[in-house]
């Protein structure tokens, strides 16, 4: 099975999808983004746009995803914002196609659910002691410049099953996301400090600098 995390930037898809790889014995993260960065990183500056408009990277996620898929054993997890229906159909769709059993779920909230987490997401919290408080959305300005067509695509019904999260927290978001797939997750014993410097730890380690 692959659980296809979508969403808004800045709306919890990776930390939701290393929440249900934490607690699902067997499961692994394949993140996308991995090889659009590769491919962002191969072009000039004056090149470099959004890499889900590159043919390559739809289909060389295909093909890694069709791979993981046919020899891993255990669940496989994508957290990836697309809101292309074009590219959706060649990424989700291709992999339905090919037989392999994708649920597909967008995380929503409200657009200043998103902000808030946006202006604490990676370094923001350092960000706004040294520059001010609104230095961590300054750093998300492309986040943030597309969040409204993000939430707008994404609440339309070919991009279902829906998660509303504003008031869930992610281990909350990973028990609903596991009970509509048909998925049982090890109980969630981590205290509150521990699940926050995990979350954190998680956060840093998908910063991007480029």
């Amino acid at each position: 099975m692959l659980l296809w995390i979508n969403g808004p930037f800045g709306g919890g898809k990776t930390q939701t999808a290393h929440e249900i790889r934490r607690r699902l014995p067997g499961s692994v993260v394949c993140d996308p983004e991995h090889p659009g960065f590769g491919l962002h990183r191969m072009l000039p500056p004056e090149l470099r746009a959004d890499f889900r408009d590159l043919a390559a990277w739809r289909q060389g996620v295909v093909e890694a995803l069709d791979l993981t898929l046919a020899k891993h054993g255990g669940v496989v997890i994508a957290p990836m914002t697309v809101t292309d229906p074009g590219h959706f159909a060649e990424t989700v769709g291709r992999l339905r196609e090919l037989g392999h059993d994708v649920r597909h779920f967008a995380l929503l909230a409200e657009r200043e659910t998103v902000l808030r987490r946006l202006h604490v997401r990676g370094f923001g919290p350092v960000l706004r002691y040294v520059a001010g408080k609104d230095a961590g959305l300054r750093r998300e300005s492309w986040a943030v410049g597309q969040l409204d067509h993000c939430l707008e695509r994404l609440g339309e019904p070919e991009f279902a099953e829906h998660l509303w999260t504003d008031h869930a927290t992610v281990p909350k978001i990973a028990d609903r996301i596991a009970v509509l797939a048909g998925l049982t997750l090890e109980p969630n014993n981590e205290g509150a400090l521990r699940t926050r410097l995990r979350q954190a730890g998680v956060g840093l380690r998908h910063i991007r600098l480029d």
